[in-house]
């Protein structure tokens, strides 16, 4: 089995218990990724992590370059990637504190580079997108919620806006109608360039907060990072078990 990719999202700029082996300071056709990629190990097991905002830098979501950072994993031989989003709670029993591990998407992004394909190869590159996210990798992710005492949600509709605003309550409402269960901002196109790629791709998304006009306290960025906070560490706990259950890989 391939090393994991792990892809940070806010709040997780660094993967705690990572001891690391080394950075990739990479270049892609496509430029470089948010940041150099980190390689080290968890548990024995082999881990490149990118936090693709570009810590200590804060690239907003509708700037980061998706596919130089899915190219740049998959040049190191990833194979297999969880992407961690921090999201908006839709449906009822999309709390705040709650983790969720999405099997639908709805892209509602717009003017990013959405795919590989620049027409040069000759041929058009339709991928089956029917179910956005990779089956066995959400499996394994749910058995390692299991195993490690963690509460999910294990299927949602997770809506990708552009931002890097937030969502007013009508957009949330007709993202409801739309069947949306949570809402983020950098969902898209990672999925998508991960599939184009080869790469299975899974999500765990933390909700840190009602969307738009779904709660009675007005939305604020301390109230957001206290959760992000709490459920980072808990996020940390499911990828270690998730690891653990991994092959052991020799080093070197």
């Amino acid at each position: 089995m391939s090393a994991l990719g792990i892809i940070g999202g806010t709040g997780v700029d660094q993967l705690e218990g990572l001891a690391i082996d080394r950075e990739h300071d990479l270049d892609t056709r496509f430029g470089a990724p948010s940041r150099p990629i980190q390689e080290g190990r968890v548990a024995d097991r082999q881990v490149f992590f990118l936090q693709r905002h570009g810590s200590p830098r804060a690239i907003p979501p509708h700037r980061i370059n998706y596919r130089a950072n899915l190219q740049a994993l998959h040049t190191l031989g990833v194979r297999q990637v969880v992407g961690i989003n921090a999201v908006g709670g839709i449906s009822s029993e999309m709390q705040p504190g709650r983790l969720v591990i999405p099997d639908q998407l709805i892209d509602y992004t717009w003017g990013r580079e959405h795919t590989f394909d620049d027409g040069s190869a000759g041929s058009l590159l339709h991928i089956d997108f029917t179910d956005p996210y990779d089956l066995g990798l959400r499996l394994a992710l749910l058995d390692a919620a299991d195993r490690a005492g963690i509460g999910y949600e294990p299927s949602g509709v997770h809506g990708i806006v552009q931002g890097p605003r937030l969502e007013t309550a009508a957009e949330v409402r007709r993202m409801a109608v739309d069947g949306c269960d949570i809402v983020g901002m950098t969902g898209m196109p990672e999925a998508a360039l991960a599939r184009e790629l080869g790469i299975a791709y899974a999500s765990v998304c933390m909700v840190v907060n009602l969307a738009a006009g779904l709660g009675d306290v007005p939305l604020s960025l301390p109230m957001m990072q206290e959760i992000l906070r709490r459920e980072a560490a808990v996020v940390r706990a499911l990828l270690e078990t998730l690891l653990r259950a991994l092959p052991v890989q020799p080093v070197g």
